[in-house]
């Protein structure tokens, strides 16, 4: 509230009797005083004096002091005006303000450095007349300001009464203003000067103060301090709640600090500071470990800041795990693999029935690795229908290998962090998925499966499957960079086997850098192997079943396989193992006689009815209905397609949910009829008066692709000659308008669908050939294969057509 350039004099003329507040008793602005009409004029800088009050002034310009010593002669009063250039150092009249206080002066004081200071008191206010200027100073006529203060003006007192509670307030939140303040401020009595007092003793710029002292008005001059002193308060309030804050935050810290150098004080009397002693352990183990020298130099740099940090402070725990997740990696540490590759072809062929061309792989692999001693790893890229043993192989892989597993499930992953890793500035920053299994193998040449790579996400978060292409590609993944550990990490030792069901969704870049090894589905005769080698002496195992409590023949497990399953793999049989298992073993608990050899009519008790007939549909017996042969993403299957003729304009009508390319190889198809009506002995004016329907059943299922081309040739030529289609044939294959048929993919799926059905004789085209011959001959035994080149060699089989 008070500025602190400003001092209030008493009367006494004892030199040095300064006090810093003063009240002159109830008549504080009576003054009865006769002034010359001309007096001598000093010009203030930076105040404003008003009547009442007692102010010392230091005067250094020569027209200041012999105005003051001109005063001091005559009659001790003069004119105090201020001026409203505060530079100016010969203010002019009209560089002063408009109303002034007639002063009296006090007391006038020589000081030591020849500057003089004059303690003077205002009087009255007054207008300056005319001014007279000469070389020595400047005087002017006085014309005196009669004040009348009100004295029943309730307004006026409500306003004394509210200046006088700021004051009070002022006081208490100012702590260079003394207490005593206060009680000065209830002995004032005159209004007036109250107002006054205050006024000069505020901290307010020379203009609103210059304002205040020429408002006449004594309601209007309290309004204006009024508002003054509100304002000063609010911002002493707010100072003070920021004060109150910063200081209770600093309280905090230093009973913080107060509280740490105890525990630590304690800790080193115990025996040391666990902080300390992690540090130092920390750095026993780092003195201990293989790593690159660019990792060492990093966890030194580390090391040093978290030694500076506090820990107290959240930064100290982020660098601590940093530490640690630097220690845990296994830089340079490695197993030892085992190079018997005979006993590793024997642990791979235990663990699993079938799959040369991953076995052949893996031990070519070995075979050069065993030679070289070093080399990057394969990235393999296992593909096929669900429940062949995909997973399950890299496992056995690792087995033999003796090496460390790890899996990692990619379906359903959006986020590109959960293989790069967050960067540590974040809040719960942690290393990339693949780090973190790397860290838990403890091991730098693991088999590391990312199952199910063909169901990444993507989405706003970024595209997992583009920061796999960092990890998966041999020449990139040596310098390998997650974003937490931000530092290059080897991956070239880890052989990397990816899973899938299908290519198609799979990025071409990301597919690019991939072995493909295509896993096709079991045969009957692989399943009854599996099943008696690994199936059921899991399900006994599983169920509490000893091996002489259950006797399941190669009969019962076929006809387990055929009539409740209809899958590539053996995930199926696996539950229908399972079903019989409980049926035995509820037997088993309740002490019930039984023969352990299992009968079908135990199956049938166990599993209840039959789910698929493989003779339900093979047989045609009406014409118009063929046999062909699907891929599936659960591996190869049979396809009904059933066409009819009726009277009409000459429609082809086609459903079953069909896609693009199954219609076009449809059309495809009649138009060759129609070319070759003659030769088929079709009349061809009955086309233009007959409808054709085509339909594939399982409607609710979408089909598309061009590999049911013959099977629609065959079903239309067969409604449109009205001759049924050979029993126990089936067929697949793409057409041409020129009669030439095309191979197709999927053969060896679609061929064991056909088996397992029944079929007992296949039409291929002459180019797919040589896949039939990789299918090993005790899975097709009692098949026989017909390869055609030709459309016309379709329809001798099928139909016994001759078209030549």
């Amino acid at each position: 509230m008070f500025d602190e350039n400003i001092y209030l004099m008493d009367d006494r003329r004892e030199e040095g009797d300064v006090l810093p507040v003063f009240s002159m008793g109830d008549d504080e602005l009576m003054f009865d005083d006769n002034y010359k009409k001309v007096m001598p004029i000093l010009a203030l800088k930076n105040t404003v004096l008003f009547p009442g009050v007692v102010i010392p002034i230091t005067a250094g310009r020569d027209k200041s002091i012999k105005a003051l010593k001109k005063a001091e002669k005559d009659d001790k009063f003069i004119g105090v005006i201020t001026q409203k250039d505060m530079t100016s150092e010969d203010p002019s009249p009209e560089e002063m303000y408009s109303v002034g206080t007639v002063a009296r002066i006090m007391k006038i004081i020589k000081m030591p450095d020849g500057s003089t200071t004059a303690i003077l008191q205002g009087r009255k206010r007054f207008i300056p007349g005319e001014y007279f200027i000469n070389e020595d100073m400047i005087a002017a006529e006085v014309n005196p300001i009669e004040d009348e203060i009100p004295e029943n003006n309730m307004e006026f007192n409500a306003m004394i009464s509210t200046i006088k509670d700021y004051a009070k307030k002022i006081i208490e939140l100012s702590p260079n203003i003394p207490s005593e303040a206060n009680l000065m401020l209830q002995n004032i009595k005159n209004n007036g000067f109250l107002i006054n007092f205050i006024t000069s003793n505020m901290n307010l710029e020379v203009e609103k103060k210059q304002e205040i002292l020429e408002a006449g008005d004594f309601v209007f001059k309290a309004g204006l301090v009024m508002n003054a002193m509100n304002h000063e308060l609010q911002l002493l309030q707010i100072k003070g709640q920021i004060e109150a804050k910063v200081r209770g935050d600093l309280e905090k810290q230093q009973k913080e600090y107060f509280l740490n150098q105890q525990l630590k004080t304690i800790q080193e009397e115990l025996g040391g500071n666990p902080h300390e002693e992690e540090l130092n352990r920390l750095g026993e183990l780092a003195a201990k470990k293989r790593w690159p020298a660019y990792a060492k130099e990093a966890f030194d740099r580390e090391m040093v800041k978290a030694k500076r940090i506090n820990p107290q402070i959240a930064e100290y725990s982020v660098t601590l795990n940093y530490l640690e997740l630097m220690l845990d990696l296994p830089w340079n540490e490695v197993t030892r693999d085992v190079f018997n590759l005979a006993k590793v072809r024997k642990v791979l062929d235990k663990d699993h029935f079938g799959l040369e061309d991953v076995k052949n792989r893996i031990i070519e692999h070995l075979a050069v690795l065993k030679l070289k001693g070093d080399m990057k790893a394969p990235i393999l890229c296992l593909v096929g229908p669900p429940g062949v043993g995909k997973t399950s192989l890299g496992k056995s892989i690792a087995t033999a290998l003796g090496r460390q597993f790890i899996r990692m499930s990619l379906g359903g992953l959006h986020d590109e962090s959960e293989i790069r890793g967050h960067r540590k500035t974040y809040i719960g920053a942690m290393p990339g998925r693949i780090l973190q299994s790397i860290k838990k193998a403890k091991s730098s040449n693991p088999v590391f499966i990312l199952d199910e790579i063909d169901k990444l996400g993507k989405d706003f978060r970024g595209d997992p499957s583009s920061a796999l292409l960092e990890v998966l590609d041999p020449e990139q993944n040596s310098t390998f960079h997650d974003n937490y550990l931000d530092l290059d990490y080897d991956l070239s030792k880890v052989l990397f086997i990816a899973t899938a069901n299908s290519l198609s969704t799979i990025q071409p870049a990301l597919l690019d850098r991939m072995e493909i090894i295509e896993i096709s589905g079991y045969s009957t005769e692989e399943k009854v192997e599996i099943a008696k080698r690994h199936l059921i002496p899991k399900q006994q195992k599983e169920h509490g079943l000893k091996q002489s409590a259950v006797a399941l023949s190669g009969h019962i497990i076929e006809n387990i396989i055929q009539k409740y399953t209809r899958e590539s793999g053996v995930r199926s049989l696996d539950r229908s193992l399972a079903g019989v298992m409980r049926y035995i073993a509820k037997k088993v608990a309740m002490n019930e006689k039984y023969n352990p050899k299992i009968s079908d009519l135990e199956v049938y008790e166990a599993l209840g009815p039959v789910k698929y007939d493989r003779d339900q549909y093979i047989q045609a017996e009406i014409p118009g209905v063929a046999v062909g042969l699907a891929w599936t993403s659960v591996g190869g299957d049979i396809l009904f397609i059933e066409a009819s003729v009726s009277k009409g304009k000459g429609k082809l009508s086609l459903t079953g949910n069909l896609g693009d390319v199954m219609k076009e190889s449809a059309s495809t198809a009649l138009s060759y009829i129609k070319a070759h009506a003659g030769v088929l002995q079709i009349d061809p004016e009955s086309f233009e008066n007959t409808d054709i329907h085509v339909h594939v059943p399982e409607g609710a299922i979408p089909k598309d692709g061009p590999s049911a081309g013959i099977t629609m040739l065959t079903a239309i030529t067969s409604a449109l000659v009205n001759k049924t289609v050979k029993p126990f044939l089936a067929m697949t294959g793409e057409i041409t308008l020129r009669g030439k048929v095309l191979p197709v993919g999927g053969i060896r799926e679609k061929v064991l669908a056909a088996k397992r059905s029944g079929i007992s004789e296949i039409i291929l085209c002459e180019q797919n050939r040589r896949h039939v011959e990789l299918i090993p001959q005790e899975y097709i035994k009692g098949v026989n294969f017909i390869f055609v080149s030709g459309m016309d060699q379709v329809l001798e089989h099928a139909l016994g057509l001759k078209t030549k």
